[in-house]
C-alpha cells in the first residue's frame, strides 16, 4: 500500500516521539498545509477559553509546547507536573502521564493543536493553584474574607511563552520563607508515615515527673520518634522526658509546666497523618497569601491566641490575646489592614447585633438593665430611659444606638487600636483579665482583646516619641476620649495558621479552633490533593 504525502508527513513529524512537530523536506505547500491545519486546530481547541484564545490568536495561532525547539518546554512541564505532590497540589488533576502520553499519541497536525491546548490548560491550572491557591477560600468558608490575588491568565502563558522554563515554573511557589519550611515538615512527616508514623500511642489519661511503667515508655519513644530526645532507654518519667514534654509544649500552645496532663498526652496521641493535613492546609494558605509580608507589621494569629509585632522576620513585642467566640455570628474573619489610629479612653459604641440580641431584651424585662450604657437617640444624644417603652420595638425597629463613656470597667478597657474595615474588628483592651489565663481564648464577640494593651500602645508610639509611656500615660490620665495617629500607619494581619515551623526549624501546632481547616483540608481532597507515604 502506498502511503500519502499527508501520511508521509506525520509520520516524521513524530521523529522525536513527544509530539515533536518538525516540518519535514517537502515541498512549501505540503508544508504550509501542515502548519495551517495545526493553526486551525488550536483555534478550535481554544475556543472555549478565551484567555487562551486570545493568547493564541495575538501570536497567530504558534504553539508554545509542540513544534522544534520545544521539547525543553514540554519536559519542564510535564516535571512540574508530575512533582506538583511535593506542594501539596492535586497531582492528578494534572495527569502528567496522561499529557506525556497524548503527546506521544498525536499522529496529525489537528491532534498535535488539541493536545497543544491541552497543555497549556493544564499549566494554566498549575500555575493558577501555585500561585493563588486550589482553592477560592471565600468558597470554603464565609469568614474567609482576605482578597486572594488571582493573575491574567493570557500574560501567565505569554510570559512562559517567553522565559527559561524550568526557571519560571521554579518561581511560581510562594517564595516565603515559611513556605520553604513548611514544605520540609511536609516531607518529613510523610516519610513518618512511611515508617509507620510516631509509634504506640499513650495510655494513661495523665503522667508526671517520677512515675514509671508501660505508660511511661509509650510517652519516651514518642518523644524520641518526635525528635524531642535522643534516644534513652529509662523507665522513668525523668529529667530528659520532662525537658522534651516542656518544649513539645512549647510548640504545641500549652503551659510548659513539663507534666504531661489530658490535654497534653492529647496532643502528643495526635496522629501523623492529622498534622499532615494540618501542614497541608497551612501551605494552601501561605498561597493564598503569596504577597511579600511587610518588614515592619501586626499579626495575628488567631488559633495561636497571640499578636506580635514583627520586625524584619523578628517578634518584637508578644502578647495573648482573646478572639471570637466559635459561633456563626462571633468568629474573628481572617483579612489584612493597615492600622491608622489608637483611641485612648475610648468609648464603647455598642454593634447594633449586640444591641438587639443581647440588651434589648434585657431592657424588655427592665429598663435599668445594663445601666453603664446609654441610650442614644437619632441626634447622638442620650436620652431617658425611663421615657422608652421597649416593649414595642424589635430587632428591626429598635431606632437607638448604645454608648459605654470611657472608664476603667469599659467594654473596650482604656485603649483600642483601629484599622477601620467593613468587618468592624479592631484590637482593644479589656477589663476581663481572667480569660488570658486559659490555653485556649475565643470569647470575643469578633474583636481582638489583648493581654498587655499598654505594652502594645508603647510599642506603636516608640517611632514618633521620645517618652512613649509618658505621653500614653498622661492622655489616659486626663480620662477623656482622644485619637492619636500613627505618623507610620502599619500593616495588620490576622491570620489562622494551625501550622507553621519557626526560624530554627521547630514545627508548630494548635488546635483548629474554629474548624476551619477541616473545611480546607475537606476541599483540597475533593480538588485531589491527598496524603501520601514517602519511602526513606
Amino acid at each position: 500500500m502506498t502511503r500519502s504525502p499527508t501520511r508521509r508527513l506525520t509520520l516524521k513529524m513524530m521523529a522525536a516521539g513527544a509530539a515533536s512537530f518538525v516540518l519535514p523536506n517537502f515541498g512549501a505547500g505540503q508544508a504550509n498545509a501542515a502548519v495551517t491545519a495545526l493553526k486551525q486546530s488550536i483555534a478550535e481547541a481554544a475556543a472555549r477559553d478565551e484567555a487562551l484564545s486570545a493568547f493564541y490568536r495575538e501570536r497567530n495561532y504558534k504553539p508554545v509546547f509542540v513544534g522544534n525547539g520545544d521539547g525543553r518546554r514540554r519536559g519542564a512541564l510535564l516535571k512540574a507536573l508530575a512533582s506538583s505532590g511535593d506542594h501539596g497540589l492535586p497531582t492528578k488533576a494534572y495527569d502528567a502521564d496522561g499529557l506525556k502520553a497524548a503527546m506521544k499519541a498525536a499522529r496529525t497536525p489537528s491532534d498535535q493543536g488539541r493536545v497543544e491546548v491541552q497543555a497549556a490548560q493544564r499549566f494554566l491550572d498549575y500555575a493558577d493553584h501555585m500561585r493563588s491557591g486550589v482553592l477560592n477560600p471565600r468558597s470554603v468558608d464565609s469568614s474567609l474574607v482576605m482578597d486572594v490575588p488571582r493573575y491574567d491568565r493570557a500574560s501567565t502563558i505569554d510570559a512562559f511563552s517567553k522565559s527559561n522554563p524550568a526557571a519560571f515554573l521554579k518561581k511560581m511557589a510562594p517564595r516565603k520563607a515559611e513556605y520553604v519550611r513548611l514544605q520540609k515538615e511536609k516531607m518529613n512527616l510523610e516519610k513518618l508515615l512511611g515508617k509507620g508514623g510516631w509509634g504506640e500511642k499513650i495510655q494513661a489519661k495523665s503522667l508526671k515527673p517520677g512515675q514509671s511503667g508501660g505508660a511511661v515508655v509509650q510517652l519516651r519513644n514518642r518523644m524520641i520518634r518526635m525528635g524531642y530526645m535522643r534516644k534513652s532507654a529509662s523507665q522513668t518519667y525523668d529529667a530528659a522526658i520532662q525537658s522534651a514534654v516542656q518544649q513539645f509544649q512549647v510548640n504545641h500552645g500549652l503551659a510548659p509546666d513539663g507534666v504531661a496532663g489530658a490535654s497534653t498526652i492529647a496532643q502528643i496521641n495526635t496522629d501523623v497523618q492529622e498534622r499532615l493535613q494540618q501542614v497541608l492546609v497551612a501551605m494552601e494558605r501561605q498561597r493564598w497569601n503569596s504577597r511579600p509580608t511587610e518588614k515592619k507589621h501586626v499579626w495575628v494569629n488567631i488559633p495561636d491566641f497571640h499578636v506580635d509585632i514583627m520586625n524584619n522576620g523578628k517578634s518584637t513585642f508578644r502578647s495573648r490575646v482573646v478572639v471570637g467566640k466559635n459561633t456563626s455570628d462571633r468568629r474573628t474573619p481572617e483579612f489584612s489592614d493597615t492600622m491608622e489610629f489608637m483611641v485612648i479612653n475610648p468609648s464603647w459604641y455598642v454593634p447594633r447585633s449586640i444591641v438587639t440580641k443581647e440588651y434589648l431584651p434585657l431592657l424588655k424585662r427592665n429598663k435599668g438593665a445594663a445601666g453603664q450604657l446609654q441610650i442614644i437617640g437619632s441626634n447622638g444624644r442620650p436620652v431617658n430611659r425611663a421615657n422608652i417603652n421597649f416593649a414595642q420595638y424589635n430587632e428591626r425597629n429598635f431606632p437607638y444606638s448604645m454608648k459605654q463613656p470611657p472608664s476603667k470597667g469599659n467594654a473596650l478597657g482604656l485603649v483600642k487600636f483601629m484599622f477601620p474595615n467593613k468587618y468592624n474588628i479592631y484590637l482593644h483592651d479589656t477589663p476581663s483579665k481572667s480569660l488570658f489565663g486559659r490555653e485556649s481564648r475565643a470569647f470575643s464577640h469578633g474583636c481582638v482583646r489583648v493581654h498587655k494593651p499598654f505594652d502594645f500602645a508603647y510599642a506603636l508610639l516608640a517611632n514618633q516619641e521620645k517618652d512613649p509611656e509618658g505621653f500614653f500615660q498622661g492622655v489616659l490620665r486626663t480620662k477623656q476620649e482622644r485619637r492619636v495617629d500613627l505618623r507610620e500607619p502599619l500593616p495588620v494581619h490576622i491570620v489562622y495558621y494551625t501550622a507553621w515551623v519557626d526560624a530554627k526549624g521547630r514545627a508548630h501546632y494548635r488546635d483548629d479552633v474554629y474548624n476551619r481547616d477541616a473545611r480546607i483540608f475537606a476541599g483540597l481532597s475533593r480538588a485531589g490533593v491527598s496524603l501520601r507515604s514517602v519511602a526513606s
